[in-house]
């Protein structure tokens, strides 16, 4: 059994509307990561000096070292930006969500009581602000836990969202597992919150970005100028606006450092961003815990059966008839490398068809050859298939006059002496004026070419089957 784990599919072509408060078109969301006094540090216990998100160019890792330049940056943040940040969020009257890293927090009481006097959501950024990528699960299960504890602590609530940033691949599983977080964000995959099953969890994961944030003032390609991070800003919020006008709402993120746009060159851009989207109707300006109480509410989720996730027995019970009489392409298909992207109509029709297209000429004829005459014997003795059946229903070919019955059935006899298999159309892109059209038409194509036809219109058929079962 080979699956896919990662998933591509997402909400698909039809994100769903997220019925944001006061019917807004956008939910801009700022995220301010508050790190400084949790990074590396030997000072920490740490094995080296950061390296990581500074105005250093090029810097690296100081074995057993301390980097004053280094410290003296992250301090700046502490110091200065943070609390040129609170002036202009609170002037602005926009809550924020802090990414706190539960040691930097424990360093920086001054700071913390201002986020909470301010209203402002804290949020854990983990325990220290290191990498976890190297972290065996239970390191990093452990560190989990005990960011929980100092962060409660240190608050005085505990957190109920959670972002790493600098994560492994079992973060979110093991964030999830804890079953604290009402939302967690170690992802940048969508503009929208989603669901995302963690074992028996039903787990809201809230996206985040590296592209909307100021940390690309600390790397290259990135921001030169204050005004390079504010126009991009404008840019994604402008087009994420135009699309709410348009009916398709969604989120954005913006994601802050105290100690990059801290920096009052820096500042600049985001200010007028800010009084860009406050020239706007319409605008909801969250902190992200509403955003999950909200999604909680007006999208909760459902467990459903998953298409990559079946057993074989039961891939075939659903699948095994959407190719008529034909179990052995739902068999072989279950045996692909199916992942999220299949668990949906178009994902289940292009495995199936997979096995159909590269099935032999005798296998793939056998298949033709299951399908019925088009209002043929077996329709009048109430022998088709309970798709068939509704398909020809679908097109009347269930109420025929005698002289419609005696033509349909000299086209079928003429059409399977001439080819050998019976003539195959997806009745429902047709009515019964055009099936007969294109009968009549298609008896004169070339074997090769009629071939073909009916291979092409057995998987559109098997299309329509499968959007009536996972629509």
């Amino acid at each position: 059994m080979k699956r896919y784990l990662r998933d591509m599919r997402g909400y698909g072509p039809n994100a769903p509307n997220p019925k944001w408060p006061s019917s807004a078109k956008i939910a801009v969301q700022f995220v301010l990561n508050y790190e400084e006094g949790g990074e590396n540090c030997v000072l920490h216990g740490d094995a080296a000096s950061e390296a990581f998100l500074s105005d250093i160019p090029g810097a690296t890792q100081w074995p057993r070292q301390r980097h004053w330049n280094m410290e003296s940056i992250y301090e700046y943040g502490a110091r200065a930006g943070f609390w040129r940040l609170h002036r202009l969020f609170t002037e602005h009257r926009i809550p924020l969500t802090i990414y706190g890293v539960a040691t930097a927090l424990a360093r920086s009481p001054e700071q913390v009581q201002a986020m909470k006097d301010a209203g402002w959501e804290i949020a854990s950024h983990g325990l220290k602000w290191v990498e976890h990528k190297d972290m065996s699960e239970a390191e990093e299960r452990a560190a989990i836990d005990e960011a929980i504890r100092l962060h409660t602590e240190v608050v005085g609530e505990a957190p109920r969202g959670w972002y790493t940033g600098r994560c492994s691949q079992n973060t979110v599983k093991l964030a999830a597992e804890t079953d604290q977080f009402d939302y967690i964000s170690d992802t940048y995959d969508d503009d929208m919150p989603y669901w995302l099953e963690v074992g028996k969890r039903s787990q809201l994961i809230i996206p985040y970005t590296l592209e909307a944030n100021d940390m690309r003032f600390a790397t290259a390609p990135g921001w030169v100028t204050g005004d390079d991070f504010g126009q991009y800003l404008v840019d994604a919020f402008d087009t994420l606006y135009a699309e709410g006008c348009a009916g398709r709402p969604a989120m954005m993120s913006v994601g802050l450092h105290c100690r990059l746009v801290g920096r009052p060159g820096k500042l600049a851009g985001l200010k007028r961003f800010i009084e860009h989207v406050q020239n706007h109707q319409g605008v909801w300006t969250p902190r992200r815990l509403e955003i999950a109480q909200h999604w909680a509410t007006e999208h909760p989720y459902t467990r459903r059966e998953r298409p990559s996730e079946m057993s074989r027995e039961r891939f075939v019970q659903l699948y095994g008839s959407i190719f008529e009489h034909s179990p052995w392409i739902a068999e072989r298909a279950w045996e692909l490398e199916l992942g999220p992207a299949h668990d949906c109509a178009a994902g289940v029709h292009n495995a199936l068809c997979r096995i159909f297209r590269t099935a032999t000429d005798a296998e793939r004829l056998r298949v033709l050859n299951a399908h019925p005459d088009l209002a043929g014997k077996l329709a009048a003795a109430g022998q088709l298939t309970a798709e068939s059946t509704a398909e020809q229903a679908s097109a009347g070919l269930d109420y025929l006059t005698d002289v419609e019955r005696e033509t349909f059935t000299m086209l079928n006899v003429k059409y399977v002496e001439k080819f050998g298999f019976p003539f195959i159309i997806a009745v429902r892109d047709h009515d019964k004026t055009s099936i007969l059209s294109s009968f009549q038409t298609r008896i004169g194509n070339d074997h090769v070419t009629e071939l073909e036809t009916a291979c092409r219109q057995v998987e559109r058929i098997a299309q329509f089957r499968l959007q009536d079962l996972l629509s």
